[in-house]
C-alpha cells in the first residue's frame, strides 16, 4: 500500500476518500445509516454487503450523482458540498455498466471523454489503453467487444484524467470466471502499481477475498466491520479440523460422549464433521476415539476460515439479513 512520512517520521496513510455520517432516506426508510469510512491510496477497498444493503445508493452519492440527507464526503482531502468540482476531478467511476458509443470504436469513445476533460493528452490515452490491455482491439467498434472488454474500456475512461480514487459498483456483473480474473488482476495492478485508491462494491465474497486489501461490511444501510481481508479470513489461534467419515451421525453420537472431549462440533454434514479444538492434540484422540468404534475415516484438513464465514457471522451479530 502507499504510505507516506510526515515530520516526525512517522507512517501514515493517504486518505482519497473519507465519509463521516453518510445518510440518506427514501421516504421514511433509511437506506444509507450514518456510515463513516476511508479509502487509501494504493489499495482495494471492498464495499461488500447483500443485494439492497445500500452499497449502490452510497457509491452515487459518493460519485455526486445523489443528494444526502446528512453526512460530508471527502474526496482526497476536498469537501465535496464546498468545492464539488474539485473533489470531482479527483474521481472516476462507473456505476453498474460503462455507458459507450457502440458505433464507434473503443479509440474514438476515449477521444470523445478527451475532449471534455482538461489536459488530457494523446499519450496519456495510449496509456490508459496499455494499462487496460485493450491495444489490440482499440480500433474496432464497441458493438463487437465483449462485456469484460466493454468493463476495460468502460476503466479505461474512468481513469483517463488520473484520479485519486476509482469507484466500481459491482464490476463483474455478467462477467465470465476469465473475464472477472483479468478484471481482478488489473484492478490490484491500477491500486498498488499506479497508487490509485479502488472502491468496488460487490456482493460476491469470494472474489472479494481474492481481490481486496480491505473490505467493509455493509447491511440494511449500516456499516457493521471495517478490517483486512486477511485478518476477516483469519481463524486466529483457533484450530477447525475437518474429519470425513462415515457414518457421520454415529460419529457424532460417540465424540458428544466422549467424557474428556475437549473440542466441540461446530458444522455437521452428511459426509463430514467440523470440529473446532483449543489444542492439535485433541486430533490424535479423536482419531483414535473413532478408529476403536469402528468409524470409517476417509480425511482430516485443518478448515480455514474465508470471507463468506466472516459475512455471515458479521452480518448475523449485527442484525443483517443475507438477500
Amino acid at each position: 500500500m502507499a504510505v507516506c512520512r510526515n515530520k516526525e517520521g512517522l507512517v501514515i496513510m493517504e486518505t482519497v476518500l473519507k465519509t463521516q455520517g453518510l445518510t440518506k432516506y427514501f421516504g421514511r426508510r433509511c437506506v444509507v445509516d450514518n456510515i463513516s469510512l476511508e479509502t487509501y491510496a494504493g489499495e482495494v477497498f471492498g464495499f461488500l454487503g447483500p443485494n439492497g444493503a445500500g452499497k449502490t445508493t452510497a457509491i452515487k452519492m459518493i460519485l455526486g450523482l445523489l443528494t444526502r440527507d446528512a453526512g460530508d464526503i471527502y474526496i482526497n482531502n476536498i469537501d465535496m458540498r464546498k468545492n464539488f468540482e474539485g473533489a470531482m476531478d479527483n474521481i472516476g467511476g462507473i456505476v453498474e455498466n460503462p455507458e459507450m458509443y457502440n458505433y464507434l470504436t473503443g479509440l474514438q469513445n476515449l477521444r470523445q471523454y478527451q475532449r471534455i476533460r482538461n489536459g488530457v493528452t494523446n499519450e496519456r490515452v495510449a496509456e490508459v489503453i496499455n494499462l487496460v490491455k485493450l491495444e489490440n482491439r482499440i480500433n474496432e467498434k464497441v458493438k463487437r467487444y465483449s462485456l469484460g472488454m466493454k468493463q476495460r474500456l468502460g476503466i479505461a475512461q474512468a481513469i483517463l484524467h488520473r484520479p485519486r480514487l476509482l469507484i466500481l459498483d459491482e464490476p463483474t456483473n455478467g462477467l465470465d470466471p476469465a473475464g472477472i480474473r483479468e478484471l481482478r488482476d488489473m484492478l490490484k495492478d491500477l491500486a498498488h502499481k499506479e497508487n490509485v485508491g479502488v472502491f468496488v462494491s460487490s456482493h460476491m465474497l469470494s472474489e472479494m477475498q481474492l481481490m481486496c486489501d480491505r473490505v467493509g461490511i455493509i447491511s440494511n444501510g449500516k456499516l457493521l466491520d471495517v478490517k483486512s481481508a486477511s485478518e476477516l479470513s483469519s481463524n486466529g489461534d483457533e484450530l477447525v479440523f475437518r474429519f470425513t467419515v462415515t457414518p457421520v451421525a454415529q460419529a457424532a453420537e460417540i465424540l458428544t460422549g466422549m467424557p474428556d472431549f475437549g473440542a466441540s462440533i461446530v458444522h455437521q454434514a452428511p459426509q463430514y464433521i467440523d470440529i473446532k479444538m483449543a489444542d492439535i492434540s485433541h486430533v490424535n484422540a479423536i482419531t483414535l476415539q473413532l478408529i476403536n468404534n469402528n468409524i470409517t475415516l476417509l480425511g482430516i484438513a485443518r478448515q480455514e476460515r474465508t470471507l463468506e464465514d466472516a459475512f455471515i457471522e458479521i452480518t448475523r451479530e449485527g442484525g443483517g439479513q443475507i438477500a
